[in-house]
């Protein structure tokens, strides 16, 4: 009997992982990222290894709200605070994390 609990536990635990995972994109937000941090951050790479995945995590905790502070002053500071960011978040959030500076992956987008 214990050694069914245990499956069941770990069942229920990996499904949970996987709907979490599912509900945002990476490429989706590679796009993003291309689309809206580009001009400011240089490419993929080069953007995603600013930060470790913690890091990342960190930042987009709380709706986002340390990157959101981050760019405060800035000229991202409009797309930061309207409902463009708040749509891109978990997609952008999901590729910085993919490829931060301590995944050991490199996106496709150079």
């Amino acid at each position: 009997m214990t050694k069914s609990i245990s499956f069941l536990l770990a069942a229920v635990i990996a499904a949970g992982m996987m709907s979490t995972t599912a509900s945002a994109d990476d490429k989706k937000g590679q796009k993003a990222y291309l689309k809206t941090c580009k001009n400011c951050h240089g490419n993929g790479t080069k953007g995603a290894a600013m930060h470790t995945q913690d890091e990342w995590d960190d930042l987009f905790a709380n709706g986002g709200a340390a990157i959101i502070k981050k760019h405060a002053g800035t000229k991202a500071e409009p797309f930061f605070n309207g409902d463009a960011f708040k749509g891109y978040a978990p997609d952008l959030r999901d590729f910085l994390f993919m490829y931060g500076s301590d995944s050991g992956n490199v996106p496709s987008c150079g």
